[in-house]
């Protein structure tokens, strides 16, 4: 259902040592230049995911992990390579992003199931679902700048998993929740990975992604370090990192 064949992502940031002096920055100014670098975020990285199977990506933060995900929901185009995908998707790739925190969250509801090509009545029909599995009550009829973060990632989860996706895409979206509300989210995750689905899931917790995943891959500056068994492929990362897996490195390396 996802198909990554040799896929690089690099793109152009700008660089300083250190902040320039005033002078510098007229001097810049009036020249145009400004100093540029070239990040290689993801390099050569190639892996399938196969109908009903549960793929994790695990690394040190800037290891290229979010970077990729975002190219298979075909928000960042790959410089080099191919990724295909077949399927509706649903994605979690952060807390709130394409909300609108000025209308409420029933009203971002219906808007993120009309951008996700769902008819107005379709979205009405899941609707009651999508509030009772949130149980966020009156806060729905709120505005969602009223909204904490944990209330965020209920309602981003529960629209994201009641859309009915082929795919589901999740880049690190329960950190901002409870206990019971992780516990809750993994069951829905198994429940939608098990329907002849597919996930993609990246998580510093690495007790999750052995969990739930079939397969895991581990990225190191962009590049793939590993992947295969998941017990296998932890083991290895937590040797890498010079850690031995506890109740806290389980939760969150």
């Amino acid at each position: 259902m996802i198909s990554v064949r040799d896929v690089s992502i690099t793109y152009k940031t700008t660089f300083e040592k250190a902040p320039p002096s005033f002078r510098k920055s007229v001097v810049r100014m009036g020249r145009g230049s400004r100093n540029i670098r070239l990040v290689e975020a993801v390099r050569n990285v190639s892996f399938e995911v196969y109908p009903g199977q549960t793929l994790g990506l695990i690394g040190r933060n800037g290891a290229g992990k979010s970077t990729l995900v975002r190219a298979i929901a075909g928000i960042l185009p790959p410089t080099k390579g191919e990724i295909e995908t077949r399927g509706r998707m649903g994605t979690l790739l952060a807390l709130g992003v394409g909300f609108n925190r000025e209308i409420s969250g029933r009203d971002n509801v219906i808007l993120g199931g009309l951008a996700n090509g769902y008819t107005r009545d379709e979205i009405e029909a899941k609707y009651q679902e999508i509030a009772d599995w949130s149980e966020l009550g009156d806060f729905l009829e709120m505005p969602m700048r009223t909204y904490s973060s944990g209330m965020f990632g209920r309602l981003a989860f529960s629209v994201a998993v009641h859309l009915d996706p082929d795919i589901l895409l999740v880049d690190e979206a329960l950190s901002a929740g409870d206990a019971a509300f992780r516990e809750k989210a993994q069951a829905k995750m198994e429940n939608v990975a098990k329907n002849a689905g597919a996930m993609v899931l990246v998580s510093h917790g690495l007790g999750i992604v052995r969990e739930m995943c079939d397969y895991v891959v581990w990225l190191e500056q962009g590049e793939v370090m590993m992947a295969g068994d998941p017990t296998d492929v932890i083991i290895a990362y937590e040797e890498n990192q010079g850690v031995t897996e506890t109740t806290i490195t389980r939760e969150d390396i």
